[in-house]
């Protein structure tokens, strides 16, 4: 297991492994482009909008938060508030999002959207194209389809 892994409990996922099965490798510029083409689940996403309360500092803030995120401290870095614009597709509601006591929650797939396999010198991986909940369809991610079959049998 990988070191990343093991500490996070999830697999690294880099830039430098985005390009799909059977695509030619990039280089330099071209890596770049590609990468802020595919930067699919991390693209940016949003929830609120909330009332700002006060200024805490040259560069943080403290929102009107709702009783469901009380469990997260209420102020904020400027680098991870945006102004609110009325689009709702950069919007979740509160509702949507399983928070766990942790703080963490989990991005559910709830359809397999494509498969392919990826041929190695000896060996070949089934993969599927999975999208997850709350995203849209060119967010969706490959992954191994043997461990997605174990962690979710519902899709298959």
């Amino acid at each position: 297991m990988p070191p990343y892994e093991a500490l996070y409990g999830k697999k690294c996922i880099t830039p430098l492994c985005w390009s799909e099965v059977g695509e030619r490798k990039l280089v330099g510029p071209e890596i770049v482009q590609q990468t802020e083409d595919r930067k699919g689940k991390f693209s940016s996403r949003f929830i609120g909008p909330y009332e700002v309360l006060e200024r805490v500092g040259p560069v943080a803030y403290k929102l009107a938060l709702p009783l469901e995120l009380d469990k997260i401290h209420n102020a904020f870095h400027v680098s991870i508030l945006r102004r609110y614009r009325s689009d709702p597709s950069h919007i979740l509601p509160v509702e949507s999002i399983d928070v766990r006591p942790d703080l963490t929650y989990e991005e559910e797939p709830i359809q397999i959207l494509a498969r392919e396999i990826q041929e190695l010198k000896n060996k070949k991986i089934p993969l599927v194209k999975v999208l997850r909940r709350n995203h849209s369809g060119k967010e969706a991610t490959w992954e191994r389809e043997k461990e997605m079959r174990i962690q979710y049998p519902h899709l298959f």
